[in-house]
């Protein structure tokens, strides 16, 4: 069971990674859209969608992706508590 946490905690802390790079990616309009970007895109943009609809930007500021990564921590935390408390 160890191993199964051990390789969950590495994914969530990947795709934490990617959505942080995707973030900073949308600063600079040729990279966001080359092939990495697209493809960065395609893996993060319908978990960052679902936190876009709830909250609206402000300005030009889109603190969605801010709120998607806390949640996807606060997630994980929990998954990890349940995991442990049936064990």
């Amino acid at each position: 069971m160890g191993l199964v946490i051990y390789v969950l905690s590495w994914a969530v802390q990947i795709y934490l990674y990617m959505i942080i790079a995707y973030i900073l990616m949308s600063w600079i309009p040729s990279l966001k859209q080359s092939a990495f970007g697209q493809f960065l895109g395609t893996l993060v943009e319908p978990y960052l969608s679902i936190f876009r609809k709830i909250i609206p930007p402000i300005g030009m500021i889109d603190l969605s992706p801010i709120i998607a990564i806390f949640a996807l921590q606060i997630a994980f935390q929990g998954f990890l508590e349940v995991i442990r408390w049936i064990l």
